[in-house]
């Protein structure tokens, strides 16, 4: 019997750009692709604990100075706009970058404050999502779209010109509950996960098979993509403890035993270790969200990671 996803037959792997000064963008966009590394990713949020830079029009930014990498969001949220404003967006960048974009959506919710500030109840995220995943599939693809939702009513409409990859860009699916693996499975091109462990990454990934199956989808080429927090050090402990502080001052919340699980620590080989138990759950693409030294992650990646990526076993 055929499996329901396709899973990718490599490891890939990619790595976060955060805010910084005009030049340090720059910068770090060049060497994340001069470096093979396969990805850059942004993070996304209208307000939050942190300060943070509009996703999209960072990843602009970046395909400028960029030829080769896959320019994805994780995750943007999908229910703070208008999907119509986020399909004429998004079918822009993917033209302007070569069609190198991939869409990591979720619903949010972490920060109340922003669905405030947006005009959207917090409580209808995930509707407002899956009405929203359903119009830019048909406005990236079709013209003289007619919507009349629960959410959106408008048409007909036709946004051009259309995203240059066919359909357009992959919609990877973001979350850590049940509507969010239902999503991935039914609407998704890929799941993405966040504060996971590779038990539960599994046990997700088998939840999200059932809901593709339920939907009668077959043989669905999927990406799945692990996202981790990243801190190297030559002392596990060490690394912990930076990564508890500095997880802490993100999300507002005590963090020590979140990071133990769910974060790559200490040094290099140790990192591959703990990303072959992700492999062996599923992962194909993994994303280090860097919480130490760039430079020092750079080195390890070219003489440790990068080779050692052929020893995970799939």
């Amino acid at each position: 019997m055929p499996d329901t996803l396709i899973l990718p037959d490599r490891i890939s792997c990619g790595t976060v750009i955060g805010g910084g000064a005009r030049e340090d963008v720059l910068a770090l966009a060049r060497r994340i692709e001069d470096s093979g590394l396969d990805s850059a990713w942004v993070g996304d949020h209208v307000s939050f604990y942190v300060p943070i830079l509009e996703s999209l029009t960072l990843l602009s930014f970046v395909a400028g100075v960029t030829s080769r990498i896959r320019l994805a969001t994780g995750v943007y949220l999908v229910p703070l706009r208008h999907p119509t404003t986020t399909a004429k967006t998004t079918s822009t960048l993917d033209l302007v970058s070569g069609g190198r974009l991939t869409l990591g959506v979720g619903v949010g919710g972490e920060f109340p404050p922003e669905f405030e500030a947006c005009g959207v109840p917090v409580e209808e995220r995930g509707p407002r999502t899956d009405e929203g995943l359903e119009i830019l599939r048909r406005l990236w693809s079709e013209d003289q779209v007619v919507h009349q939702g629960r959410h959106f009513s408008f048409g007909p409409v036709s946004l051009a010109p259309k995203p240059l990859q066919p359909g357009g860009p992959p919609i990877i699916v973001g979350g850590r509950k049940g509507p969010s693996f239902r999503r991935a499975g039914r609407l998704g091109d890929g799941y993405i996960s966040h504060m996971c462990s590779s038990e539960h990454y599994a046990a997700n990934l088998d939840t999200i098979r059932r809901h593709a199956g339920e939907a009668g989808r077959e043989e669905v080429p999927f990406e799945t993509v692990a996202f981790l927090f990243s801190v190297m050090d030559e002392v596990y402990e060490d690394a912990l403890d930076r990564a508890a502080a500095m997880l802490q001052t993100i999300y507002n919340r005590p963090f020590r035993d979140a990071a133990r699980k769910y974060c790559l620590l200490g040094r290099p080989e140790d990192w591959l270790e703990q990303m072959q138990a992700f492999a062996r759950a599923g992962a194909r693409h993994f994303v280090f969200s860097l919480l130490s030294d760039a430079d020092a992650f750079f080195e390890a990646w070219e003489t440790t990671i990068r080779p050692g990526l052929a020893q995970i076993d799939l």
